[in-house]
């Protein structure tokens, strides 16, 4: 019987060469179905539950409108038993035992029978116990209060109990209007409760005014006449809306009407939520002593809302996970087509590849002996050298045929070299190594293949050093059937790195005697920087390791003071553009030694790939710069004084005009002669002089601001210039030096004075003029007998 290839099949029944987008199709069809059954349930099961919400509701609100009409009628039955048990009922009684019923209902009140020959003395008499003004009256047509006509019997309002917003009905004869003497007549008929159409009462908020009249006959016996009437005034909205949900947040919408009229009666009360667009509804007549209300209830948009269904959210979600599970299995089904095609077209190259490697295999032989600058050599799993190409025979002197299958990869090592690396491994796994596989475990160490350093001996038992890489050799199944080695001769590559190195060592002895850092500098084309070299020099310069800079280059510049930083940078680029040298001073803040002044120098050299190479050199000029300062501060300093001389004046007064010529500021200038100095110097000698001078300079030094500047001209002239002051506030200063100067006496001299003369700048004058006009100042206040103070205006 011929075999045939049994093809898979998805999911057990589904061929493999179907299309995907068939598979996709039938997946959505069945979860589309499957989802649109998962809703009609649930839609069903939500109607049903949401029915059954509405009905409890429902029952809930008539069960509570019945109690509040019962609740009426059981009050007023009371009020009537009240009366029909009392010989008398006064006023005060009658307040005080309503007092307690009067709840959802706007006013008890009680009517006695009068006939025409009694109104006169009951009108007496409740004026003396009601109201001074009572009267029988009826209402008119405009529904105001009238003494009523004559008529054979009245039913007056004698004590009414009602809420704050109810009118007072006092002496309203019953009987007076149709609505309320038809309800009369039919409580006395009855001889029970009974209630009224609705109608309007008296005197309520227009919003509550709608109601009915519920009235009880008041009789001695059981079957006898009345004597009177109890009657309850109840507004329709207030005995229904009490204690209901605030408007909105009602879940049923409501309407209550009577049904005097028919089955389309008046509607007495209705809430004002709206009902929702629901077949749910309930009906139900509600009695009321002898008259039936009916109370219709609808589901509110609140209800609705507040019970929304999730058939929608479910049926999209429903939907999304069907369009995603048959997008799963369009991809599955895509991919295991795609993956099987692929695998037989991997199996057609694998073939073809299998015939070519047959064809090559002469040909890697060939390869191998061609390479002569490289040994290879390949052994069995027991190390039998199996391979010697004919690099191997020109490296080690061996031929080919005295080698193979005779020795191993072992003997062509150094011994003592294998038992050394042999100990190493053993020390590292914690297990003996044999040496035949010392060479052979260097993958071991760092996951990886790597070649190291080993020792060959030559046939002429000469060494050579050699760089050998050390492989598995693995078959197709993957088994390890030997190793292969490759060997390239390293001696002349390790006397060139000898040599470097010690070329590296002299270049690290020279540099370490030099006092600064050696250095070369290279920016990128993209502007990039770098370091490629730095002596140990760098570290006493930056306070930074050599091998930090050359990994962050940045770093240099963090160094650098803020204030110079973006100098450096701009002179860097500046000598890289235009491949001059590069020379430049700046400080920089180290963390131990603070702040320090460098000099850096180098010389750039353009690189093939667009960037610049600095050699350059670094020092630390600190010491310098002080001695530099020191000598600046010297030459503007009066040796004998202590404050500026003349050259520092002659520069602070150039910058200080350029300034105000500007248009930024004033200036003014103070000027001193010391009154008869020669006389003193005459008379006492220059020592003494000297110290009149120094003792001068330090009372004036001590009232002038900080912004003012005190300097000697020479001899006993002193000025003092003083920016961003106009001449008055100078001449004020100008008077304090004068005060201050004068106030005491100098030991074995005596009072000094001093001739001032102030002088302000003026648009356009040059810094001659002012000096000229401040002398003049001087000149003209010794002129005036010295000792005093000169404003110079024009």
């Amino acid at each position: 019987m011929a075999l045939h290839q049994v093809r898979p099949r998805i999911l057990g029944f589904i061929s493999e060469d179907v299309s995907a987008w068939l598979v996709a199709s039938l997946v959505l069809m069945a979860g589309l179905l499957l989802t649109g059954l998962l809703a009609w349930g649930t839609l069903n099961l939500f109607n049903q539950q949401l029915r059954q919400r509405f009905e409890l509701q429902a029952e809930e609100r008539y069960s509570r409108l019945q109690e509040r009409f019962q609740d009426q009628e059981q009050r007023l039955d009371s009020l009537r038993r009240f009366f029909a048990n009392s010989s008398g009922v006064s006023n005060s009684e009658f307040h005080g035992y309503t007092e307690a019923l009067l709840r959802r209902t706007r006013a008890f009140a009680w009517a006695p029978r009068v006939f025409r020959d009694d109104r006169q003395p009951f009108e007496q008499q409740a004026r003396a116990e009601v109201s001074g003004t009572y009267t029988i009256r009826e209402q008119d047509e405009a529904g105001m209060l009238h003494p009523a006509i004559e008529r054979d019997e009245y039913v007056p309002v004698l004590y009414v109990q009602s809420q704050p917003s109810y009118g007072s009905p006092l002496g309203l004869d019953l009987l007076s209007q149709p609505l309320r003497r038809v309800t009369l007549e039919r409580a006395r008929q009855r001889n029970a409760l009974v209630v009224s159409q609705p109608v309007n009462l008296i005197g309520v908020d227009p919003a509550f005014s709608r109601g009915v009249v519920l009235a009880a006959p008041v009789s001695r016996h059981l079957a006898g006449e009345p004597f009177g009437y109890v009657v309850a005034a109840v507004s329709m909205r207030q005995l229904v809306a009490d204690d209901l949900p605030a408007p909105g947040r009602d879940n049923l919408s409501m309407r209550v009407i009577d049904l005097s009229d028919g089955d389309h009666g008046e509607v007495l009360y209705e809430t004002s939520d709206q009902p929702g667009k629901s077949d749910l509804a309930a009906t139900r007549l509600l009695r009321l002593a002898d008259r039936d209300f009916r109370v219709e209830l609808r589901p509110s948009r609140l209800f609705l809302s507040s019970n929304h269904s999730s058939v929608t959210s479910l049926t999209v979600l429903g939907a999304l996970l069907s369009l995603l599970l048959s997008a799963l299995f369009y991809t599955l089904v895509s991919q295991r087509q795609r993956a099987l095609a692929l695998v037989e077209q991997r199996t057609r190259e694998l073939r073809a590849r299998e015939s070519e490697l047959r064809g090559t295999h002469g040909q890697l032989r060939g390869v191998l002996d061609a390479a002569t600058q490289v040994a290879i050599i390949a052994t069995d799993l027991r190390g039998v050298i199996t391979t010697f190409n004919a690099g191997a025979e020109q490296m080690l002197g061996y031929r080919s045929c005295d080698v193979l299958q005779s020795m191993t990869l072992e003997s062509l090592h150094v011994p003592r070299e294998l038992q050394h690396r042999a100990a190493q491994l053993a020390a590292r796994f914690g297990k003996p190594i044999p040496t035949c596989h010392a060479m052979l475990l260097e993958g071991g160490e760092q996951s990886g293949q790597q070649a190291r350093e080993w020792t060959l001996v030559r046939r002429d038992g000469s060494h050579l050093t050699v760089n050998m890489l050390a492989t598995p050799v693995l078959d197709e199944q993957g088994l390890w059937v030997g190793h292969l080695a490759i060997c390239i001769d390293v001696t002349e590559r390790k006397r060139v790195h000898e040599a470097l190195a010690a070329r590296d060592l002299l270049l690290k002895k020279l540099s370490a005697h030099v006092p600064g850092g050696i250095y070369q500098f290279k920016m990128d084309f993209n502007g990039g920087f770098s370091v490629i070299y730095a002596s140990d020099g760098i570290r006493d310069i930056y306070e930074l390791e050599p091998d930090v800079l050359v990994r962050h280059a940045d770093a240099i510049f963090s160094r650098i003071h803020p204030s110079d930083s973006a100098r450096v940078r701009a002179s860097i680029r500046t000598s890289a553009d235009t491949l001059s040298p590069w020379r430049e001073e700046y400080r920089v803040q180290l963390p131990h030694r603070g702040l320090r002044w460098v000099r850096g120098e180098a010389t750039p050299e353009q690189l093939p790939g667009g960037g610049v190479l600095w050699h350059g050199y670094i020092s630390d000029i600190s010491d310098l710069k002080r001695v530099e300062e020191e000598l600046r501060a010297l030459s503007v300093t009066d040796a004998l004084t202590g404050i500026r001389n003349r050259r520092y004046f002659q520069e602070r007064l150039t910058t200080e005009m350029t300034r105000v010529e500007r248009g930024s500021g004033e200036l003014t200038v103070v000027m001193l002669d010391i009154d008869h100095f020669k006389r003193i110097n005459d008379q006492h000698g220059h020592a003494v002089g000297d110290r009149v001078l120094q003792a001068v300079c330090q009372r004036i030094t001590q009232r002038l601001r900080r912004t003012d500047v005190f300097c000697r001209l020479g001899g006993e002239e002193f000025v003092v210039l003083c920016p961003d002051t106009d001449s008055e506030s100078a001449s004020t200063l100008a008077l304090g030096l004068w005060d201050g100067l004068r106030s005491a006496p100098i030991d074995d001299v005596g009072i000094i004075t001093a001739s001032f003369g102030v002088a302000g700048w003026r648009a356009g004058e040059g810094a001659d003029a002012l000096l000229l006009r401040a002398d003049a100042g001087v000149y003209a206040a010794k002129q005036a007998g010295r000792d005093r103070v000169e404003v110079q205006l024009a």
